[in-house]
């Protein structure tokens, strides 16, 4: 009943702190951005759409042909002037499909929306991970707690237990209303007549995934901060992985011309974990001689294989606070 008791605590601690609400309602206030945006920038392809679009291009292709014909005249006006090869339109290439408005096609753009809610979700996860743990250090409140329960490890532990348990609520919960309301969006806004039993199984893993990087990104903000018992540590590495890694290592590394530099940058990991696969291009190198004519090298990150980066770098980071709180005097 101790750990029980412990736990219930700490999910109410976490739940109740100011700072998770408001972080919590902004991330609302963003997304519902999102939503409200893509809802107003697509429209349904009716047959009104179908028709308009196609009269535009009827148009389009009416003016271009004008238009060449008086380059034509242009061109035989000047002596010697070979006129042959000049473009002339051609009423095929001006389909209704290229001059219509934006349509949501719920299995092509919705993955997109799902990182985008990832990655917010990812973001808002080691903040509040941070957050949690680091303010307890910083007030004081985590030696008080230690005072009347001195097993450590128990206690981290059961903190983080907290915090992941309601980080894959919040997650369950954002991503069944993310799909539902982008399935909507395409419903009103677009279609969604390309989604299939398998499609659909594609998006549920697609967001498990997504709830494993959640997961992962509140791990480490969580281990970082009491590493350093300070919540502006765990947000001063991830600032100097931003600053150094991503923009000062990816100039370092374009300037050497590495090859697949994009391997050694954190985006292209989250891609291929999220969408399954990623396929980096070097453009430093010979092109490869292939059916489809000369082509750069190529290199595929899997999810497998961004999985494990992701879990030897939870694995560390846990390990280290884990051995800190251990090890360490409590002061």
């Amino acid at each position: 009943m101790g750990t029980l008791s412990l736990y219930t605590a700490e999910t109410r601690r976490f739940t109740k702190r100011r700072f998770t609400r408001f972080f919590v309602l902004g991330l609302l206030v963003v997304l519902a951005a999102i939503a409200v945006g893509m809802f107003f920038t697509n429209q349904k392809a009716s047959p009104e759409v179908v028709a308009a679009a196609q009269a535009d291009a009827d148009r389009q292709y009416q003016q271009d042909v004008a238009q060449a014909e008086i380059m034509r005249r242009e061109c035989q006006a000047q002596p010697g002037a070979t006129c042959t090869d000049m473009w002339t339109p051609v009423k095929e290439d001006y389909r209704a499909e290229h001059y219509m408005p934006p349509t949501f096609d719920f299995r092509d753009h919705f993955p997109a929306m799902e990182m985008a809610l990832a990655a917010l979700l990812a973001l808002t996860a080691f903040v509040l991970g941070a957050s949690f743990v680091g303010a307890e250090w910083n007030s004081g409140g985590m030696m008080n707690l230690l005072l009347w329960r001195p097993r450590r490890l128990q206690v981290l532990g059961t903190k983080l237990a907290a915090l992941l348990v309601t980080l894959t609520g919040l997650t369950v919960l954002l991503s069944a209303v993310w799909t539902g309301a982008f399935a909507a969006i395409a419903s009103l806004r677009g279609s969604l007549d390309s989604m299939t039993p398998g499609a659909w199984q594609s998006i549920l893993l697609m967001e498990l995934r997504g709830l494993a990087l959640v997961l992962a990104a509140g791990a480490i903000g969580f281990g970082l901060a009491s590493i350093g018992r300070h919540t502006a540590v765990a947000m001063g590495v991830a600032i100097g992985v931003v600053v150094l890694f991503q923009f000062g290592l990816g100039t370092v590394l374009s300037l050497a011309r590495v090859r697949f530099m994009e391997a050694y940058l954190i985006p292209s990991w989250m891609i291929a974990w999220m969408d399954k696969s990623i396929e980096l291009q070097d453009w430093n190198a010979p092109c490869v001689n292939s059916p489809d004519g000369c082509e750069p090298p190529t290199m595929t990150i899997t999810w497998p294989a961004a999985g494990g980066v992701f879990a030897v770098v939870v694995a560390l980071v846990l390990g280290t606070a884990m051995w800190t709180m251990r090890n360490r005097d409590i002061t």
